[in-house]
Parts: C-alpha cells; sequence; structure tokens
C-alpha cells in the first residue's frame, strides 16, 4: 500500500481545506455535502454524539454560526492507498485561552468523491 502518495494527497488537502473554509464561514450545505450521507457516518462531537447523516445534518443547522473561526497547527494528512484518508488538526479558538481543541477526521473516496466517514472533536487543557 502507497502511504502519501502525491496526487492523492494533494486531493485530501484540497478536501480538507474545503471542509475548513465551510466550517468556519458556517457553509452548512457544503459540511453535509462532505459527510458520507448514511447512517454509519459517526460524528462525536465536543459535547455531541451524532450517529448517522440524520442527526450529523440536525445538528449543523441548529448550531450557531457565532465563533467559529479557529487557528489550525499541527495539522497532518495521511493518506492510504487512493481512497482512504486520516485528518488530524490541532485547533484554538478566540476567547477560549488555557483550551486546545483536537480534530481527527477518516476520508473515504466513493462515486461521488471524498467524504468523511467518522469524526472527532474534543477540548482539552493546553497541555504544558
Amino acid at each position: 500500500m502507497e502511504i502519501n502518495r502525491p496526487d492523492v494527497l494533494a486531493e485530501m488537502e484540497a478536501a480538507f481545506a474545503r471542509y475548513e473554509q465551510a466550517l468556519v464561514s458556517n457553509d452548512v450545505e457544503t459540511l453535509e455535502a462532505l459527510f458520507r450521507d448514511a447512517p454509519q457516518t459517526i460524528r462525536y462531537g465536543a459535547t455531541e454524539n451524532l450517529y448517522g447523516m440524520d442527526e450529523i445534518r440536525a445538528f449543523r443547522r441548529a448550531r450557531s454560526p457565532v465563533g467559529l473561526m479557529r487557528a489550525l497547527s499541527r495539522t497532518v494528512i495521511t493518506t492510504y492507498g487512493s481512497d482512504f484518508a486520516v485528518a488530524s488538526t490541532l485547533f484554538e479558538r478566540e476567547g477560549t485561552s488555557g483550551k486546545v481543541g483536537r480534530q481527527q477526521q477518516s476520508w473515504v473516496r466513493f462515486q461521488e468523491g471524498w467524504r468523511v466517514v467518522a469524526a472527532h472533536v474534543s477540548v482539552i487543557d493546553t497541555p504544558a
């Protein structure tokens, strides 16, 4: 299996950048499109556990658009073959001093393109 094949990695970096832009601009339509529309898709959030696209969709549509800007750091995207990738990043938001967010996503390439099939978001105290 080839890890981080340059063309596949470039595609995933673009998909991840598209997701991030949609997130901070509260582009719910794009956020929904980038998650696999299936009951098996899971998103564990900072305060919620969402099973299936229906729950993820309801969360996205009800979420406040205030305070979504964030600064990313230590982003690592790793592709495995041509159809699977993991994207991991740390983030900080203004007004959350002493806290760091962690986001990890599993992406799969389907016929319709790259989609998140599992995601985890959590916030912890900033490590010393």
